[in-house]
């Protein structure tokens, strides 16, 4: 279900451009001018929020609660990327109700997500924790002068961005190929009735896969920023 558009060579490699890409020019597009049009708005803010103020203002409180509730002092150093991720997947995952591909289902969107977070995680922990402990956990649960256990440590670290990227890859597509499905098999009938599976599949899985992956990512990030 991913078609190429157009193709170019760069050192001498055919490069594709695919409706996954496209997909995501028009989510990053629409979050630009969303956030131009916020900045314009909230020049003039009132005391009293009004509809689209109270609107901004909601998001932003939620959005800084939940990395709050689970980051707690560390909340905000992480809380813009956070809040970052958790809009522009969400806007994936929901772009099928407006007829779009959703580019979380392109396993290459979700597995630069994951490895993002894996790249975070581990600057993380260089800039907060000590060499000796990084060295003590990677040897755990044996002492550190025994590092039998490092390999199966090794290859655990190496899981997270697979596991977080396939769990939202596979939840998202799976929820594409069940509306394809409907759409081709039942075409004649599948007028308004669908409605309800959008529901289910792109606006209620599509929030709670975003709020998973970005759950994890928190806990993840954090358990590197503890010293102690």
């Amino acid at each position: 279900m991913i078609h190429g558009l157009f193709s170019y060579k760069i050192f001498g490699h055919e490069v594709w451009i695919t409706t996954s890409h496209v997909c995501i020019l028009i989510i990053m597009l629409i979050l630009i001018a969303f956030s131009f049009i916020v900045k314009y708005k909230m020049k003039a803010a009132t005391e009293v929020p009004g509809g689209f103020q109270n609107v901004v203002e909601l998001m932003v409180e939620k959005l800084d609660g939940v990395v709050d509730g689970v980051m707690g002092k560390n909340a905000p150093k992480l809380v813009n990327y956070i809040s970052t991720i958790f809009i522009f997947i969400l806007m994936s995952n929901i772009s099928g109700l407006f007829g779009l591909r959703p580019p979380t289902a392109d396993y290459g969107t979700t597995l630069a997500l994951g490895l993002i977070t894996f790249s975070l995680i581990h600057i993380c922990q260089i800039k907060y924790q000590k060499p000796k402990k990084i060295w003590e956990d990677m040897c755990s649960p044996l002492p550190p002068w025994l590092p039998l256990w490092l390999p199966i440590n090794i290859i655990s670290e190496i899981a997270v961005p697979i596991s977080l990227s396939l769990r939202l890859f596979a939840n998202v597509l799976s929820g594409t190929v069940m509306m394809a499905l409907v759409y081709g098999l039942l075409s004649k009938i599948a007028i308004v009735w669908p409605a309800a599976l959008h529901v289910y599949f792109d606006l209620f899985s599509g929030a709670i896969q975003t709020y998973v992956f970005c759950m994890l990512t928190m806990t993840y990030v954090n358990q590197q920023m503890e010293t102690e």
